[in-house]
């Protein structure tokens, strides 16, 4: 029998053993680390012979004596179906024999353990287990020692060892019924009696039980997460897409060239105000006063001719019949006459309405060629301005009439510019940079300051609402439809 001062000693080496270990567990380095003090040091509490450390989402982490444990290995996955039967028996420490496990786990027992063993559960937070082996029983002090220790390191690895992929996907694979709770599952779910008797049991139900059901449901963390992922994915958001814009006129007029030449001068200059009737430019008027002079000189020798042939008729039959050869020649050189003069006038363009004159510099302008019809200046009036944007082909989205349209402009980000869509064209165009993109229009709201034409900014276009899953998704997905062709 001990005595007293044996008891003492063994309470105070016993509890400065723990001591210790919990400040190694606090200093270790690494997960690794920890699961070596857990098989190799916990000696100082208990002797063992053999031991192992199994957590749920890792398989078996950490054996006594070896460097690196196999998983492949028969012993570890021996080990790997004893620790998941005796995962279900509880929270409880418990003494492990043959005569507690399957008939095929029990069969191997002697070829891997020694005769008594001890299985001592992690925390809730941590599913897992420290198994210790010896050849003798053990005692409920050692036990009690033990189970603190359990609960010391189950602390310090939830707060150093963090999920990888390897834990995630076996905790994946474990939370995929086996083939027999499948079945169960059917039989329960898809069946009449299945049905059956969840209806009596719902009618049995009470408003208490279903609190207490519900709360208990929702205590299970994993569910709790899964709702709240759920709702977050099923929030509806307004969807929207982005596009380059600027301000461009709603119904300008534009001047173009009006004959063939070369622009001679201005009378205009960039974003200067004109008025209907107002000159504008002028092309070069020296080849054409030429050809108008030619021409107006050539139309009085006709006259002449036709007037000496006049004369000559009364005394002369042949000179009479060249009277309407000599009429012909000069409606023909009086023709071209009014033509040049004509062409004269419109050397010189003017303005065709009020508003503001949009174009580049004319000094660029200036000794150009021009051929008829070339666009050369825009008058836009001074409020006539709506939103251009771009939309890229992967930013084509359902519009609903009038959707609306946010400019924010360069210029002055903190005043966007609100705008509800006009038209979407239903082709795409090439673009100067190469690419191709669909032309929107937008009518500018009313009752706000509107800017100027010609400012460039970012256009945000709201569509309908969507689950904020497929408005994170939507690009993603085209993206690997685009890479795999499913």
């Amino acid at each position: 029998m001990s005595s007293p001062s044996d008891n003492d000693a063994f309470i105070s080496h016993s509890l400065g053993a723990l001591l210790h270990l919990a400040r190694r567990a606090r200093l270790a380095a690494s997960p690794a680390e920890l699961g070596f003090i857990a098989v190799n040091e916990t000696l100082a509490l208990a002797p063992y012979r053999q031991a192992a450390l199994w957590l749920a989402d890792r398989g078996v982490v950490a054996l006594s004596g070896v460097v690196s444990p196999d998983a492949n290995a028969p012993f570890a996955q021996w080990l790997e179906r004893v620790a998941r039967q005796l995962l279900k028996e509880g929270d409880t420490p418990c003494v492990v024999s043959p005569n507690t496990l399957a008939p095929a786990e029990a069969a191997e027992w002697d070829e891997w353990l020694p005769a008594h063993a001890l299985w001592v559960p992690l925390s809730r937070s941590t599913p897992g287990g420290l198994l210790l082996a010896r050849d003798t029983p053990w005692q409920p002090g050692e036990i009690g020692l033990v189970t603190e220790w359990a609960d010391i390191w189950s602390h310090e690895w939830q707060i150093q060892a963090k999920p990888d992929a390897r834990s995630r996907w076996r905790m994946l694979a474990d939370a995929w019924p086996d083939a027999a709770d499948r079945k169960a599952w059917r039989r329960h779910w898809l069946t009449f009696h299945g049905w059956r008797f969840r209806l009596k049991r719902m009618r049995r139900w009470q408003a208490a039980d279903l609190r207490t059901n519900v709360a208990a449901l929702w205590h299970r963390r994993t569910l709790r997460y899964s709702i709240l992922a759920a709702a977050v994915a099923l929030f509806p958001v307004r969807f929207s897409v982005l596009a380059p814009g600027e301000l461009v006129p709603a119904q300008p007029a534009v001047v173009r060239a009006p004959l063939d030449g070369t622009v001679d001068k201005f009378f205009v200059t960039p974003n200067s105000q004109v008025k209907a009737g107002d000159k504008l430019f002028q092309l070069d008027l020296t080849t054409l006063s030429s050809r108008l002079a030619v021409a107006k000189q050539g139309l009085v020798t006709a006259e002449a001719e036709y007037r000496q042939s006049a004369q000559q008729a009364v005394f002369d039959p042949k000179s009479k019949a060249q009277l309407a050869i000599l009429q012909g020649r000069i409606a023909e050189r009086q023709a071209e006459a009014d033509l040049l003069s004509a062409q004269f006038a419109k050397a010189q363009a003017t303005a065709p309405r009020d508003g503001i004159v949009l174009m580049d510099d004319p000094s660029e302008w200036i000794g150009k060629p021009v051929s008829t019809g070339e666009r050369i200046i825009t008058i836009a009036g001074a409020d006539d301005a709506e939103v251009e944007a771009w939309l890229s082909p992967g930013d084509v989205i359902d519009l609903p009439p009038g959707a609306e349209v946010t400019l924010y402009l360069n210029a002055s980000p903190l005043k966007p510019v609100e705008a509800s869509v006009r038209y979407l064209a239903h082709e795409a165009v090439s673009r100067p940079d190469g690419s191709f993109a669909y032309r929107l229009r937008a009518t500018l709201a009313d009752g706000q300051e509107k800017p100027r034409v010609g400012l460039k900014g970012t256009v945000k276009v709201r569509g309908e609402h969507v689950p904020l899953a497929y408005w994170v998704l939507r690009r993603p997905l085209a993206s690997l439809r685009q890479a795999t062709g499913l």
